[in-house]
């Protein structure tokens, strides 16, 4: 991979199933609520959408090719775990993190009592100060699979640059 001066900039996108049964994970925080998110992994939406920005911003593909559901290895995983592989990845690139903007798209329960842990969360896996890293957080206003309950989803825009 070329090195670069400048900074780049990726974007991700996840969503997952709610279903009773499953913890709610969001940035690497257990937060308590009725429905948890379906997945291979611990379903972290939120982490599963910064892993897939910083990867774009660094030309590296996807979440699915570097964890694949298919893989029994990531079944169950913590997603705090996948995203320090990541930081890793990008650290072998000469790359870093310098700031990450988050949006969390889902009903209920809401976010805002657990912003802050879910900022730290974030931000101790990226190695950044705390503010470095935004997370807003919004509801589906009673529309789409977000809006029926059926599902949550999350964005985040990653900025990464060179050592």
């Amino acid at each position: 991979m070329s090195r670069w001066a400048g900074p780049r900039t990726g974007i991700g996108w996840d969503s997952h199933r709610l279903v009773a049964g499953r913890p709610l994970i969001l940035g690497g925080v257990t937060i308590p609520a009725e429905l948890g998110l379906d997945g291979h992994s611990d379903a972290d939406v939120l982490t599963h959408a910064v892993i897939d920005a910083l990867l774009g911003a660094a030309g590296l593909g996807d979440i699915g090719q570097h964890f694949p559901d298919t893989d029994e290895r990531w079944k169950g995983a913590d997603s705090l775990q996948l995203l320090a592989a990541v930081v890793a990845m990008l650290a072998e690139r000469g790359l870093r993190a310098v700031h990450v903007d988050t949006t969390i798209v889902m009903e209920r329960p809401k976010v805002g009592p657990h912003r802050e842990a879910i900022q730290a969360a974030l931000a101790a896996g990226l190695g950044v100060d705390p503010g470095d890293v935004n997370v807003k957080a919004t509801t589906g206003e009673g529309i789409g699979f977000v809006g029926r309950m059926e599902g949550a989803a999350a964005l985040a825009v990653a900025t990464v640059t060179g050592e």
